[in-house]
């Protein structure tokens, strides 16, 4: 029975880190991946759970690509299953990112040409992000109307609590307004996590929530102030890596722990690597304290992602039918993008798009991914050689 368990864990690590390692493209990329890995390859589980669980963390705040796959993880191998499964998808873009940010420190990298490149990549990401989004989760007047609200609020009072302020705002009108436009079938879901453990977790994430930022209110120790903001992030992104972008930098750019330049810099080069989109944390942490720094941010910002798990999965069966749960995401996910608006001028395009050359760059990247489907990692090599070359032109 033990020498049983120990082979499916290592069956997990190799499994997910192979993911890891060759899932490029973005969360909805990697869900493709998985379904080819673990259900059509492996048959760990069949197309109808993998759909509900990919439902379930549509509903959750963080990483939905990352939660699916420790949700596999979880219901292969119990809640170590679920950390292995994360840890082999996540850890080699970590690394990356980790040494790319060692990188520009050592070598002072801020007037490097593909910087700037990198911060052009980002624009043409972020704005294919948007329209997706826009398209799927602003599909009337309504939504649209929220999201434009949501985007004119945030550009004119910019700051990280007004983003949370907007998301529940957004939750109450999705209330009142989708209710009735909610679905009304949804399949069931069975989960061998007691609810017992779900409400354990639930209330580890409430006080964590709670407790952090009083700590941090009261300290000056620079790793609980990471801790604190990436946590909160992780708890309260809906939407999905893109939209980690205007949370965080409303909490690290304006309170100088990082520059706009440092902070673009580093997104666009998370769009060159496999996993999830979140681990941009991992770079951040680097810049701020180091190592260390990476290892706090890292784990801030995806713990919430096994705690809402861990506390969702018994009681999402029942949340899922009722019509008035549906509406509240409705509404917050229309907030979400107009959050991404608002990031999309400030910092994305006043920190990248300075000259013509600059904006004719963005346009061609923007049209190779949302025309011609070019992957992410490729849009970032063809954007620091179009960079080298405009800059050659460019007297």
């Amino acid at each position: 029975m033990y020498k049983n368990k120990i082979q499916t864990l290592i069956e997990i690590l190799l499994t997910s880190t192979k993911l890891g390692l060759t899932s490029f493209g973005g969360p909805v990329a990697h869900l493709a991946y998985f379904k080819d890995e673990y259900i059509d390859r492996r048959k760990w589980l069949d197309d109808r759970t993998y759909a509900d669980i990919i439902a379930i963390c549509q509903f959750l705040p963080g990483p939905a690509s990352s939660q699916v796959g420790i949700s596999i993880g979880m219901m292969r191998g119990g809640l170590l299953g679920g950390f292995i499964s994360w840890f082999g998808f996540t850890v080699p873009s970590i690394i990356v990112l980790i040494v790319f940010a060692l990188m520009y420190q050592t070598f002072s990298l801020d007037d490097a040409g593909f910087i700037h490149s990198l911060k052009i990549v980002a624009a043409a990401v972020v704005l294919h992000a948007l329209i997706g989004l826009g398209k799927k989760l602003t599909p009337d007047k309504s939504r649209l109307a929220i999201a434009i609200a949501a985007a004119s609020i945030m550009l004119i009072f910019p700051s990280a609590w007004m983003q949370i302020v907007i998301i529940l705002g957004a939750g109450m009108v999705g209330l009142k307004l989708f209710t009735d436009k909610a679905e009304s079938k949804v399949q069931p879901f069975s989960v061998s996590i007691s609810k017992k453990l779900g409400l354990t977790s639930l209330g580890i994430l409430i006080s964590l929530l709670i407790i952090l930022p009083l700590l941090n209110r009261v300290s000056d120790n620079p790793l609980l102030n990471i801790f604190d903001i990436f946590f909160r992030v992780g708890s309260l992104v809906f939407g999905g890596g893109h939209v980690v972008l205007p949370m965080i930098e409303r909490e690290v750019v304006p309170t100088g722990l990082l520059t706009a330049n440092e902070f673009l810099a580093g997104y666009g080069m998370a769009q060159a690597v496999p996993g999830p989109l979140f681990t941009f944390s991992s770079y951040l942490g680097t810049m701020m304290e180091g190592i260390t720094g990476a290892i706090i941010a890292t784990i801030g910002i995806f713990l919430p992602s096994f705690l809402l798990i861990v506390a969702a999965l018994p009681f999402l069966n029942e949340l899922r039918k009722r019509a008035t749960f549906q509406g509240v995401l409705m509404g917050v996910n229309a907030s979400v993008v107009g959050i991404l608006l608002a990031a999309f001028y400030d910092p994305v395009i006043k920190s990248s798009i300075f000259n013509p050359a600059d904006f004719a760059l963005g346009i061609i990247l923007f049209s190779l991914l949302n025309i011609w489907k070019v992957p992410a990692w490729l849009i970032v090599i063809i954007g620091v050689i179009g960079g080298y070359v405009l800059q050659m032109m460019t007297p």
